[in-house]
């Protein structure tokens, strides 16, 4: 059984800090990450700071967390999304992993999500960075339908045989972010904005279970009930089951 490391409260208030900062800030390293927690009342030093960080999985190069780390011996796959206009639902698909503060520790989350109309087609909660929960997540997108091209970084969760495997089984093309290229998955990026800013950070949750209901019922607003200015006011639901309809009916 897995189990996270003992952690005294106060450094998990810390890293609560450390997320919303890094979360307007991903190229901050440790030392300025100190400064700015200072700034707000710690009396803390960079050792503190980079070893929290490392705990977390965040680390300031090239604007990527850790929570993308490539395995050595995984194939990796060209991005194939540069000068691509998506037009419609289930062109691309992407994912990515964020960490997860709470109140007891913390979890790493995963989506995928539809580029066109910002749909949330499935999600998991997970406190191991394992494979297994971003595998479950895409056997539930594609138990809906498959996309043309699907889209990750390079984290060893996405390079892994098992994932690529489900992917290629299904004629799904396979594209991988650039190394260093924060924006690369720009859509995911700005969902894992909305998510903390809107519901993680107002909420603490305080165990798992709170954080995986919490989340359900965030992402259930999201897609049906929030209107997104990028896509005219409407919401991420309208905007795919209308060109789904509609492509099925030409």
């Amino acid at each position: 059984m897995y189990y996270q490391p003992m952690v005294r409260e106060e450094d998990l208030k810390i890293m609560r800090d450390i997320d919303e900062i890094y979360m307007e800030c991903p190229f901050y390293g440790s030392r300025r990450m100190m400064a700015v927690l200072n700034r707000r009342g710690y009396s803390i030093c960079r050792d503190r700071v980079r070893r929290l960080m490392r705990l977390m999985g965040i680390e300031a190069i090239y604007c990527k967390p850790k929570t993308s780390m490539r395995h050595p011996d995984h194939n990796i796959y060209p991005y194939l999304l540069k000068g691509v206009k998506i037009e419609r639902p289930n062109h691309v698909w992407s994912t990515d992993i964020t960490y997860i503060p709470m109140g007891k520790g913390w979890s790493y989350l995963v989506a995928i999500m539809d580029w066109f109309s910002r749909f949330v087609l499935a999600w998991r909660l997970s406190i191991t960075m394992d494979v297994d929960f971003c595998i479950e997540t895409l056997s539930e997108a594609l138990a809906q339908t498959k996309p043309e091209i699907f889209n990750s970084d390079q984290g060893s969760q996405f390079t892994s045989n098992a994932f690529t495997n489900i992917l290629s089984d299904n004629e799904v093309k396979i594209s991988m972010d650039g190394r260093g290229r924060a924006f690369d998955n720009i859509f995911n990026e700005r969902l894992w904005r909305s998510v903390k800013y809107e519901n993680i950070y107002l909420n603490d949750y305080e165990t798992v279970k709170e954080a995986r209901y919490g989340i359900g019922k965030y992402f259930d607003l999201y897609n049906y009930r929030r209107p997104h200015q990028s896509l005219g006011y409407s919401t991420p639901a309208e905007i795919y089951f209308q060109k789904v309809w509609e492509s099925g009916n030409q």
